[in-house]
């Protein structure tokens, strides 16, 4: 008996060492390709980068998993419950591999066998970290060992907190969501540390299957799956049973977070920093980085600037008459439907699309476009109202805006027609509306930093993502002539210098170039000072020609106007392009004193790790960071900006635009509480109307104009409809601010001058003005005429004018 005993005993020993060899080489097999789990130590995942105005509001978001990563100590011990529960509940206590529940599985999955029903898996959150960052998701047995292995691993490297973290950031929670906090976004718009019991238990649910738990289509199976989880909760201590009852009873309450812009009319300034961030960096860094951005964008201002502009777009478009409806469609039966499948402007949240029900000689009866739930389905509810008929007079003209084609609503809309209205001040009324066929793009900066505070490059995003602001290519006109006569006052020139304002033929390639001023005629000898507030081209064109169109073009690159200036004379007009972003940038130069702007949408970019890889602000500031105050000094901030203007010339030009403003072609139309300069820009067949224009502390451009060029109109020049665009925007930008005049560079001399021949005025002379002259220059003793010679003889100028014969009778000899 011993001895069979023994026997059987022997064959045992020689069995078991078999199967352990076997073992042993399969084990050897299968690890002996196994990834190295060292890799989590520098483990960064693709990371959400979130875009923020100057005052940190959350612009917009950008990448392809929405992902944001919490350290373990940012994650609330709420949710690591909820998911302790619904998937790991022993996690602190085992070695990486549940035995017991490896057991229960076991078990299970035996009694089901031929049920048809999926396997009860038994993997640990280690388990599912070492197949989510190191192996694939096959469904097989070698797969299931390397797991082991490595969480065992995984295990003896790195302590349970940060296994956790790494599963929390990690996992796939369904509608392109990944990681706990991306999640919490993602589904109730919240933080983390705001979500209650039954948000956090939906989530700990999702892992399991997003698609088989999604909160609209299969709202049942989620809730349930919510409930269980709910369960476990209560059951593993972690909640009263009361809080989980009350827990119980709330509903999902998924509200999805809007994706792009967050912030309300950033649209075209957040998508130019997307571009500028991918020419910087590429795409990788834009939406797997995690960048931090920081822009300038002030969210006051640029609200104020969409305002504003739209206005303006609005009231042009509305003169010209209706375009027509957006669509037409049948209003039988459930007209909501069909009305539910028409985009709507979403930029735009004051309009509304309706469709036209009926109409009389009163007005129309419209049904508005239905809601959508946030499932994405439409709303049942279907709202109706009424367009009064002196809330569409507009709409009488024609398109054109030429003549009328209607006499009442009746002549203007018919049932069907799609169109878009705003609601009035009397309920249930609205007006009619329509998208602006005509566009713009409007800048503010600050002068003395470069810092873009506002862009609008349409009028709505929606309508067209193309930004009029920063890539529409637009001849400045007569906003350009600045520069041209910066350029002359830095070369011998003073404001009291006199041209002749009168025809001219320039001769160039066989062909004969006649400029005209707008509208014809001729003013005759006249300052530097009359030509920018008059806006005189035939002037301009002598004052180039006079200075050679080779210094022009130095100084428009200098400022940045253009890359490449071509030399023309034509160009000293505005003929060239340019963007309305070039052109504030530039006037800046004359508002801060003639210091170099390089403009900038981003004031600060750092990295996932919060390190600063780009900074906007170039000043430095030693002693700033000094630990402790020793009754030193205080630091300075030095200015290393280059000096691309004599500030004396700043204030010349300055000092004409501000005559531009209350005297010139804005006359009227800009009238602001404080110090403002400017100058108008209407380019030839009044395609383009600009007003480009700067108080002390804050500069504005904008043209309003046809995406593709076309006459705007008898009359449509910059002063009648750019300018007053600008003076809205500036008097609410800078209310409640007090007012400030710009300031005098000292050394400079003010001396009161005839407007008229630019020589010194005597006491009691009329229409004079106090010029600003640089130090050794002052008025001309001597009348003398840049361009005259040949249109006016020294007796007409002596008859016209009794500075000049008192200056010849004083015995001084002209040129003329």
């Amino acid at each position: 008996m011993i001895r069979l005993i023994g026997y059987f005993f022997g064959i045992g020993t020689v069995f078991f060492l078999g199967v352990a060899a076997i073992i042993a080489v399969y084990l050897a097999n299968v690890t002996k390709d196994l990834p190295d789990y060292e890799v989590l130590n520098s483990y960064a995942p693709p990371v959400t980068t979130r875009v923020h105005a100057a005052n940190g509001a959350l612009m917009a978001e950008y990448a392809r998993e929405r992902r944001l990563y919490l350290p373990i100590q940012a994650i609330p011990d709420r949710v690591k419950a909820a998911f302790l529960s619904a998937e790991d509940k022993n996690f602190y206590n085992h070695p990486g591999v549940d035995i017991t529940g490896l057991f229960r599985a076991i078990v299970t999955n035996v009694q089901q066998m031929g049920s048809g029903r999926r396997p009860v898996g038994a993997s640990t959150i280690t388990q599912q970290v070492a197949k989510n960052f190191l192996l694939s998701s096959d469904q097989t047995i070698d797969r299931k060992v390397k797991e082991a292995i490595l969480s065992f691993r995984i295990e003896q490297a790195y302590s349970k907190d940060r296994i956790l973290e790494l599963y929390l950031n990690e996992i796939f929670f369904g509608m392109n969501s990944y990681g706990i906090a991306g999640a919490a976004l993602t589904y109730f718009d919240k933080a983390v540390t705001e979500l209650s019991i039954a948000e956090t238990a939906y989530l700990a649910a999702l892992p399991k299957g997003p698609n088989n738990y999604h909160p609209f289509r299969k709202a049942d199976a989620a809730i349930e799956r919510r409930n269980w989880v709910i369960d476990r909760m209560v059951e593993n201590g972690y909640v009263t049973k009361s809080e989980g009852d009350e827990a119980k009873k709330q509903p999902l309450g998924v509200t999805p977070r809007n994706r792009g812009s967050y912030l309300f009319a950033s649209d075209f300034f957040a998508e130019e920093v997307r571009r500028q961030i991918i020419e910087r960096y590429g795409d990788n860094a834009l939406y797997e980085g995690g960048l931090s951005v920081r822009t300038s964008l002030d969210p006051h201002l640029q609200v104020i600037a969409r305002r504003e502009l739209q206005k303006g777009l609005i009231s042009y478009d509305e003169r010209r008459g209706f375009h027509g409806p957006v669509k037409t469609i049948e209003v039988g039966g459930d007209w909501g439907l069909e009305l539910s499948k028409i985009p709507a402007l979403s930029d735009v949240p004051e309009w509304k699309l309706a469709v036209v029900l009926a109409t009389d000689g009163k007005g129309a009866d419209i049904g508005l476009q239905p809601r959508k739930e946030v499932s994405g389905s439409i709303a049942e509810e279907r709202v109706t109202g009424r367009i009064p008929a002196e809330q569409m007079k507009w709409a009488y003209r024609s398109a054109k805006g030429d003549r009328k084609t209607a006499k009442s609503p009746e002549g203007v809309l018919s049932p069907g027609d799609v169109v878009y209205v705003e609601p009035t001040e009397k309920a249930g009324n609205y007006r009619l509306r329509q998208p602006p066929r005509v566009q713009g793009g409007l800048v503010a900066m600050d002068p003395h930093t470069g810092r873009v505070l506002a862009m609008v490059g349409g009028f709505s995003y929606a309508q067209s993502e193309f930004n009029r602001a920063t890539q529409a290519m637009r001849q400045p006109g007569s906003s350009f002539k600045p520069f041209v006569y910066a350029a002359a006052l830095d070369n011998g020139y003073t404001p009291a210098s006199v041209i002749m304002d009168a025809p001219i033929e320039i001769v160039a390639g066989g062909q004969v170039w006649r400029p005209q001023n707008y509208g014809g005629g001729a003013a005759g000898p006249s300052t530097l000072r009359l030509g920018i507030e008059k806006s005189r081209n035939l002037m301009t064109v002598r004052l180039a020609q006079d200075m050679g169109m080779d210094l022009v073009a130095e100084y428009a690159e200098r400022f940045g106007v253009y890359d490449k200036m071509y030399p023309v004379l034509a160009a000293s007009l505005g003929s060239g392009e340019t963007t309305v972003l070039r052109m504030v940038s530039a006037y800046a130069v004359f508002a801060n004193g003639g210091k170099q702007i390089k403009p900038s949408l981003v004031d600060r970019i750092q990295d996932r790790y919060g390190k600063t890889i780009f900074s906007h602000e170039e000043r430095t500031c030693e002693g700033c960071n000094t630990a402790e105050w020793q009754n030193q000094e205080e630091p300075v901030l030095t200015d290393n900006r280059e000096q691309v203007l004599d500030p004396m010339t700043a204030y010349q030009i300055t000092s004409m635009m501000e005559g531009a403003v209350t005297r010139g072609t804005a006359a009227g139309k800009v009238k602001l509480d404080r110090a403002v300069a400017g100058k108008t820009g209407t380019t030839n067949d009044e395609k383009d109307a600009w007003f480009v224009g700067y108080t002390p502390d804050l500069v504005a451009g904008l043209y309003i104009g046809f995406d593709s060029p076309a006459p705007l109109g008898r009359g449509a020049t910059g002063g009648s409809l750019a300018a007053p665009i600008f003076n809205d925007f500036m008097r609410a930008a800078t209310e409640g601010t007090p007012p400030s005049k710009f300031l005098v560079p000292e050394g400079m001399q003010m001396i009161a001058v005839n407007r008229k021949t630019g020589m010194q005025a005597y006491e009691g002379e009329p229409d004079t003005i106090m010029e600003a002259f640089k130090p050794g220059t002052g008025p001309a003793d001597v009348f003398s005429v840049i361009g005259g010679e040949e249109y006016m003889e020294p007796e007409e100028i002596l008859r016209n004018s009794p500075q000049a014969n008192q200056a010849v009778s004083g015995g001084a000899s002209g040129l003329f």
